[in-house]
């Protein structure tokens, strides 16, 4: 009992970790599944053949393409504007400061169908078609929270006196945002845009409200969920669980090495 005592908090993170990676370990085991029926949801034999044909169902790369050229651009426009964003409502004072760093919060606290209720409405009172367009608008917006808030967050953290120190320098207001300012909240940024890509490629409810006859790849999944579960579904998950996964420990390894380098 004293050991579970010592060890409580690593016991429950440890168990929270595995409950979290239990459901991608098993998308993983059953990419590699060959059904008898059109479900996979039971282990049948071994077999690489949806590994070696990932697009072998149709329009299933053409849903992913789509969904990842939405989350890049969703990205990009969410993780310019929340920067800017950040910085004005952490650096700058002016009216309606408190209200705007309170809306912020908005599309997080909200609850996703009426986002993408409020969505729809506002697109067909404007005469917008509803498609590509309407579902990037979409996801920069309900990104732009996230990125906002963890760009904002690293730059509350920020010390004034290293811009303060470069201005003393003769640096000025640009070369100062490009060797000082930026480097430091680059962190911020970079998460805000992981979090972002993730959340856009990941959606469902308001992609499916406002996509019209565009279909992503959640949308896809849902489609074929009700006729049958290519194992094709299982290896691009895995696929993209991998990505994510490397690029993490990428950014550990050389933010490690970072470290190691400025202490040495």
């Amino acid at each position: 009992m004293r050991w579970i005592r010592r060890n409580l908090v690593v016991i429950a993170g440890l168990l929270t970790l595995a409950y979290m990676i239990v459901p991608n370990i098993v998308v993983m085991v059953f990419s590699f599944n060959k059904p008898n029926g059109r479900f996979n949801y039971a282990w049948q034999t071994f077999s690489l053949d949806a590994w070696k044909d990932p697009c072998g169902v149709a329009d299933l790369c053409g849903s992913l393409t789509l969904s990842l050229q939405i989350a890049a651009w969703a990205t990009v426009g969410a993780t310019v504007l929340g920067t800017l964003i950040a910085f004005a409502l952490v650096r700058y004072r002016f009216r309606a400061r408190g209200a705007i760093n309170s809306l912020i919060f908005l599309p997080m606290a909200m609850p996703e169908v009426v986002m993408a209720a409020s969505l729809l409405t506002l697109f067909l009172n404007m005469g917008a078609e509803l498609g590509f367009w309407t579902v990037l608008i979409a996801h920069i917006m309900f990104c732009l929270s996230f990125v906002v808030t963890a760009v904002k967050a690293r730059v509350m953290s920020m010390d004034p006196r290293l811009e303060e120190a470069a201005r003393d320098l003769y640096a000025g207001p640009v070369q100062t945002f490009v060797r000082v300012t930026l480097p430091i909240a680059a962190p911020g940024i970079a998460a805000g845009a992981l979090l972002a890509f993730a959340l856009s490629f990941d959606d469902f409810i308001i992609t499916n409200f406002n996509a019209g006859s565009t279909v992503t790849f959640p949308m896809f999944v849902w489609g074929s969920a009700q006729r049958g579960t290519p194992v094709q579904i299982n290896v691009i998950g895995t696929a993209m669980f991998v990505i994510a996964v490397l690029v993490v420990v990428a950014g550990q390894i050389v933010s490690t090495r970072r470290k190691k380098a400025a202490t040495s």
